[in-house]
């Protein structure tokens, strides 16, 4: 027998997370898939628009914040810090420490595809709750309530070297083994087009290094040159991890 999509009810999951909202309708939307709303006509609205704003507001916050904790650090360092706290799989992990999943609104079919644990999915509604959140009630709201999630990402983020970017350093350890440079290539998209993943294959030559997924071809990329990394032996982060040249 198939499981039918259950979800926690918005009202219980903002008190189980610490969050009064004067609109629970905005909450309601920020978890909103928009396959829920594919097979429900009676729901007003999915939670794209509220991504949107959310990515926005985050994109702000993030940078004033590290503009004012690093007073003598560099733009090109401040961007880097700044995408790798907004990155698909940093806000996927902050929703997945507050159990966001049991929370979104699901479509059958996303819902019987392990929606509630993807990476692209939980990325989005989390934005999307930050987009209801200061449309509620304003941006000191949204301080409140992202800042502990930052301080513990930064100081993971500078102590693990995740600023790096894999792409770049897939490349730096190839030509230091004077091997051709990485191409990327879109292997597969899934999903319809307003809620597409993208697989693509980081190939040198005509060897597959490593494989990822993502909402955006950028992020899909990403993934495969971590992934690569981690095929060749190398830490994603870090150096040699041991395996390498056995």
């Amino acid at each position: 027998m198939t499981s039918s999509p259950n979800y926690e009810m918005p009202e219980h999951f903002a008190h189980r997370i610490g969050l009064k909202f004067n609109d629970y309708m905005l909450l309601c939307r920020a978890l909103t898939h928009s396959s829920f709303l594919n097979e429900h006509p009676d729901a007003i609205e999915d939670n794209e628009r509220l991504e949107f704003l959310g990515d926005a507001v985050l994109d702000f916050m993030i940078g004033a914040w590290l503009y004012n904790k690093f007073p003598e650090m560099k733009e090109g360092q401040l961007s880097k810090y700044r995408s790798a706290l907004v990155q698909t799989s940093t806000l996927a992990e902050f929703a997945r420490s507050i159990d966001l999943g049991q929370a979104l609104r699901l479509g059958r079919g996303e819902y019987l595809a392990s929606g509630k644990s993807k990476t692209a999915l939980l990325c989005d509604a989390f934005e999307a709750l930050v987009g209801a959140l200061y449309l509620d009630q304003g941006f000191e709201a949204v301080r409140s309530f992202v800042m502990p999630f930052m301080e513990g990402a930064i100081d993971d983020i500078i102590l693990n070297h995740k600023d790096d970017d894999a792409k770049s350093r897939l490349q730096e350890i190839l030509q230091s083994k004077n091997m051709p440079v990485p191409h990327y290539e879109v292997v597969r998209e899934l999903g319809p087009d307003h809620s597409k993943i993208y697989e693509i294959e980081v190939r040198v030559g005509d060897k597959a290094l490593g494989i990822g997924q993502g909402s955006s071809k950028q992020n899909a990329a990403k993934q495969a040159a971590q992934n690569a990394l981690e095929n060749l032996g190398y830490d994603v982060y870090g150096g040699a991890s041991g395996s390498e040249n056995q």
